[in-house]
């Protein structure tokens, strides 16, 4: 029987950028939007607060985009200080690209295991889905969702009774499956 697995985001991860004030690598998203408008053209930035000082800065969302290119409802989202929005922009590539910043998803994700049913099993197969792009070591989520240490992990992946078509080695974000055999 297939198990399934969840990874989902539990809140919006931290930003790591350096702070010019307090040289602090942490910065926390609440989720507001500023939206400047200049005649017909927009910017619009992501606000952060340093974990260290509190200081303000911007992540540049939009920069000099005309208004009429824009959708309204994503205006609209942006006026609302929509938090699913900011969400989805932190994860998007480009934003990171421009403003030159990396996501530290330490504490910000849990895992979705459906019950503890397969613990006692001898053979279980499980298919680990990602509700969002989430860099995690699968010998972690496993450990977790197992109840096993990282070094037992580590040592049926050794001994071949932990295997998968993807390396467990490295850090993953994408869907992969596993068995483990006991």
């Amino acid at each position: 029987m297939l198990n399934i697995w969840v990874v989902m985001p539990a809140c919006l991860p931290l930003v790591r950028r350096r702070c010019h004030t307090c040289a602090s690598e942490r910065f926390r998203a609440n989720g507001k939007f500023r939206v400047n408008a200049n005649h017909k053209l927009i910017d619009a930035w992501l606000l952060l607060l340093c974990t260290g000082c509190g200081e303000t800065v911007k992540l540049t969302v939009l920069e000099r985009v005309n208004v009429r290119s824009i959708r309204p409802a994503l205006l609209d989202r942006m006026h609302a200080n929509d938090p699913v929005l900011a969400a989805e922009l932190l994860q998007d590539p480009a934003v990171q690209r421009r403003n030159r910043m990396a996501l530290d998803w330490d504490g910000a994700w849990h895992l979705d295991t459906g019950g503890s049913h397969h613990l006692d099993q001898e053979v279980i197969d499980v298919s680990v889905r990602f509700a969002a792009r989430i860099p995690i070591r699968p010998v972690r989520l496993i450990a977790d969702g197992c109840g096993l240490s990282r070094a037992e992990v580590e040592r049926l992946i050794v001994a071949g009774k932990l295997v998968s078509a993807v390396r467990l080695g490295g850090k993953l974000c994408g869907d992969f499956t596993f068995t483990l055999k006991r």
